[in-house]
């Protein structure tokens, strides 16, 4: 049975296929079309997941697509009719309507004329299952984490209206406890201080997020609290007074509490700083809060947590050391771009029946090329490079040396971290490496921090987690005796977005990081996603050249090949 997996409604489309219960393939169309965060149908992340899999259009049996359009269409209607009045007044009325009544029809339209193009005058046709948004992010996440039994939450802006889910899985059962709707949203809550920091909201909170820890949480906490208030329930409210009448950032209220907000490219002032920690320490705060009643009614040992506001990874790491769960799974793509995963699964497990048989541990389930494809391009585009046999070994003196490297290895990561097969890498015992590598490869803010990537045998030995972390999505402390050691990947406040490796998983990945341990006794590399700022991950071998040509990397290690740019 082959299940084609969709997400295309909200951002970050993407594809993956599921054959009898296993996950083949996973791919976002970023990767492929080169816009960042697209919407645009998945055309090309499907036809290469088919292709990748060795199927045809023909072969699929379920079409699994992460939203439900007509769900709670009548609590959007009876919101729209409630604020008319005041969304009449600041113009946004039309704007509003035409986004949550006339997109879903535009994008289930989009959907019908590409199924009828593939299986419109084909006897076998595809089941479609619309899945509801937030069954899709956190049910489908559970169907294939390790956890027979946990407790689930869901977290983002907005799904068809739902903001928060929250309920309790054990075996097939999925039981819901309760839901948070629009416009009461700790996505939303986090997109207004994105925007008020001068970032582009819905896209950039990685960045506030980045920020949050150069700033003062006290400043402001007491009154970013008055914004949220969280019932017995785990259901919460907020203060609507603080947002525009759409609802969508932030009111004169705000700015008369928080003061005047960040123009793009605009120096920081130390209150933007504290404005931005104190979003983030309330965001951490009242989803621990949520956290403690959801142990208490399911009283799981473990949890899962799925959405967009589930990619916050302090957030994460202050739940695995402060909730009462043993840990806590976060899908690797935990955003909208893995509720093609999430979909196809609940459609196998939870509509279907079928019995749980994968657990989604392995984030390498992308495009791969070999070295003769890998040659091929080089060769064509004639460039000079060096084959290199024990790759490992000769990646590993080269980042002792100090040089950045292009490190393009084995199938493709799903979701937004690099995982160590397409990244930039370098010695994070280099002081400097971090500002150098923000400056003259990445091209972004200097404040911004790098993660570090270690083997799993060396986790305790340089960083406070006492679980793992596979998928980079639970920032923990540096040991305090390790931070001059590695100063590169330590940020401001002696944290770090960690990244457990084994050796099962990415044996390439693992062998360099222990390959640089041997000579220089830190088995630990500093990994950022191969990409400059506004592009997606490099997905081919030419978006790996076009990058490494267009910055300040110094070598790329592609297969077994290396490019050098400048003599040793």
């Amino acid at each position: 049975m082959v299940i084609l997996g969709l997400n295309y409604y909200f951002h970050d489309s993407s594809s993956c296929i599921v054959k009898d219960g296993k996950l083949l393939t996973a791919i976002e169309e970023e990767r492929l079309n080169r816009d960042k965060h697209t919407q645009k149908f998945p055309k090309l992340s499907v036809e290469r997941c088919l292709k990748d899999s060795g199927l045809k259009f023909s072969d699929v049996d379920h079409i699994a697509v992460s939203i439900k359009p007509k769900h709670n269409r009548g609590k959007k209607v009876l919101f729209i009719l409630s604020k008319m009045f005041s969304m009449l007044k600041s113009r946004s009325l039309l704007r509003f309507i035409g986004y949550q009544i006339g997109y879903p029809y535009l994008k289930q339209r989009d959907f019908w004329a590409w199924y009828n193009e593939h299986w419109g005058t084909s006897d076998k046709k595809p089941k479609v299952h619309f899945v509801e948004h937030h069954l899709s992010h956190v049910a489908g996440s559970f169907f294939v984490s390790p956890y027979k039994e946990a407790a689930l939450l869901g977290i983002d802006g907005a799904g068809e209206w739902a903001t928060t889910w929250i309920g309790h899985g054990n075996g097939l059962k999925i039981n819901k406890i309760s839901e948070n709707f629009f416009p009461h949203s700790l996505g939303a809550f986090y997109e207004i201080v994105t925007q008020f920091c001068g970032f582009k909201p819905n896209y950039d909170e990685g960045k506030t997020m980045g920020l949050a820890p150069m700033g003062n949480p006290e400043t402001y906490k007491a009154e970013v609290e008055k914004i949220i208030q969280v019932d017995k329930h785990g259901r919460f409210k907020m203060d609507l007074s603080f947002f525009n009448p759409q609802f969508v950032g932030y009111s004169e209220k705000f700015v008369s509490v928080f003061g005047k907000p960040r123009e793009k490219g605009a120096p920081f002032e130390e209150r933007h700083k504290d404005v931005a920690a104190a979003f983030q320490r309330v965001l951490e705060d009242k989803v621990l809060q949520i956290c403690d009643i959801l142990y208490e009614k399911t009283k799981a040992e473990y949890l899962v947590i799925a959405g967009g506001v589930s990619l916050n990874s302090v957030m994460n790491g202050r739940i695995v050391r402060e909730s009462k769960f043993k840990d806590v799974y976060v899908m690797p793509a935990a955003g909208d771009n893995g509720t093609a995963l999430g979909a196809a699964y609940y459609v196998h497990n939870g509509i279907l029946g079928n019995e749980r048989n994968y657990v989604h541990d392995n984030p390498y389930v992308g495009t791969s090329y070999s070295n003769e494809e890998i040659k091929k391009v080089l060769d064509g585009a004639k460039l000079s490079y060096q084959y290199v046999e024990d790759i490992c070994e000769h990646a590993a003196e080269l980042l002792e040396k100090g040089r950045i490297l292009g490190w393009f290895q084995g199938p493709m990561e799903v979701g937004p971290r690099a995982l160590g097969s397409r990244s930039i890498l370098a010695n994070p015992a280099f002081p400097d490496m971090k500002d150098k590598i923000n400056s003259e490869v990445k091209f972004r803010e200097a404040y911004r921090p790098f993660a570090p990537s270690a083997i799993v045998e060396a986790k305790d030995d340089f960083f406070d987690l006492k679980v793992e972390a596979p998928f980079m999505l639970k920032v923990c402390n540096v040991l305090p005796e390790k931070q001059k050691i590695i100063p590169a990947v330590t940020h401001v406040d002696g944290s770090a977005r960690l990244q457990t490796v084994r050796r099962e998983l990415h044996p390439r990945y693992y062998d360099l990081i222990k390959a640089l341990g041997e000579r220089t006794g830190v088995p630990v590399v500093l990994n950022t996603s191969f990409n400059i700022q506004g592009e997606p991950v490099v997905e081919s071998p030419k978006d790996a050249i076009r990058c490494f040509f267009s910055t300040g990397l110094d070598e790329l290690v592609i297969g077994n090949y290396v490019l050098t740019k400048t003599a040793l």
